[in-house]
């Protein structure tokens, strides 16, 4: 990759340069690239799905940098020159996973913990437990507390099950856009 320093011609510029050349600035660099090609093949289902996303995902990052106060806490994860808008569009096109749900500590007494480890490109808002008797029927529901890092979210019961053989654990991951990932657990 060619680099130029203090160029006098290129330097802050920006914008189409006939069909051929297309000049950006990214972090304080000028970037040249060729000019974008428009397919003139149909787009599939899916792709036109993803189209639609992408655009609703624009139009948050769009709202996220024009408030000061949701820009500059985007802007305090960007790394590696990202910016508060990349974070946005990242945030609302990608939902939180979930990395381990921990059961072992539930043994259907109140105060049993159930220990959850999400993750999110930007930051995990929510987590619910929600635990079902095996005929479906709900035992209880409520929020997890984050510990200080954020690393691991718990809940503790409150509810006495006198057997929890069939009994089924749901943990959702919410992130600040409203994305959700579940994941069921079956209690042995």
């Amino acid at each position: 990759m060619a680099k130029s320093r203090n160029n006098v011609v290129t330097h802050g510029l920006s914008g189409k340069i006939g069909n051929m050349l297309v000049f950006r600035q990214r972090n304080g660099k000028t970037v040249v690239s060729n000019t974008p090609r428009i397919s003139s093949k149909q787009k599939s289902d899916k792709q036109l799905l993803q189209r639609q996303k992408f655009l609703q995902a624009v139009s948050y990052a769009k709202a996220v940098v024009a408030d000061d106060e949701t820009k500059l806490t985007y802007q305090s994860v960007a790394k590696n020159g990202l910016t508060a808008y990349n974070m946005a569009v990242a945030d609302m096109l990608n939902a939180p996973e979930i990395q381990d749900v921990n059961i072992s500590g539930y043994t259907g007494k109140p105060a049993d913990v159930i220990q959850v480890k999400p993750t999110d490109d930007f930051k995990v808002a929510q987590v619910t437990v929600e635990i079902l008797k095996a005929d479906g029927s709900v035992v209880e529901k409520g929020n997890a507390v984050s510990n200080d890092a954020g690393f691991e979210w718990l809940y503790g019961a409150t509810v006495n099950v006198d057997s929890v053989n069939g009994c089924k654990v749901i943990v959702k991951a919410m992130d600040l856009r409203g994305n959700v990932t579940a994941l069921e657990k079956m209690i042995a």
